[in-house]
């Protein structure tokens, strides 16, 4: 049996860089952008309300707990936590401050653990969503560019990136 998908064109304003979803509503972050937007995740149509990020400049990803019903949002330099109840932000984590500084190029979430993969110093790094301390870093060889990563459900992590130890343009799963 054959099963028909019917798609449903959200029409933004900017590229999209991040995309989550909490409860019945769907967040939006777009590149250059200080707006979040959100839309009605049962009929994708904007919701009356955007939440203005004054300090955010360049979105790069978007992640969402729906056990504590936060949303995290990757910038270069930072980590901003959103509250999907309140929509109260925060800087949640700066790369500025870390000894071995890095940038954030991407996120997601297990439970209550959030990974960010990096280019500045290509790695994974895991942290504790409750009081951001940071569990662990895997280092990356150089010629890796992490694009985005997953832990799985075995405590391993699965990295999307460009660069082979054969071809530094070639594309991999590792």
């Amino acid at each position: 049996m054959t099963k028909t998908v019917d798609f449903v064109d959200i029409v933004l304003l900017g590229e999209v860089r991040g995309v989550a979803q909490l409860g019945s509503v769907i967040y939006v972050v777009c590149r250059e952008s200080s707006v979040v937007k959100t839309y009605s995740a049962d009929t994708l149509t904007p919701l009356s309300h955007y939440i203005n990020v004054e300090e955010m400049t360049a979105p790069r990803d978007m992640a969402a707990c729906r056990r504590d019903r936060q949303l995290y949002i990757a910038e270069l330099n930072c980590i901003w936590r959103l509250s999907g109840h309140d929509h109260v932000c925060v800087k949640w984590l700066s790369t500025e401050s870390v000894a071995d500084m890095f940038d954030c190029r991407s996120l997601s979430l297990t439970s209550d653990r959030l990974l960010v993969t990096s280019w500045r110093t290509p790695s994974v790094r895991q942290y504790n969503t409750t009081d951001r301390q940071r569990l662990q870093v895997v280092r990356l060889p150089e010629y890796m560019k992490p694009w985005h990563g997953v832990e799985t459900t075995r405590d391993t992590f699965l990295v999307d990136h460009e660069g082979t130890a054969d071809d530094k343009r070639q594309f991999a799963v590792s």
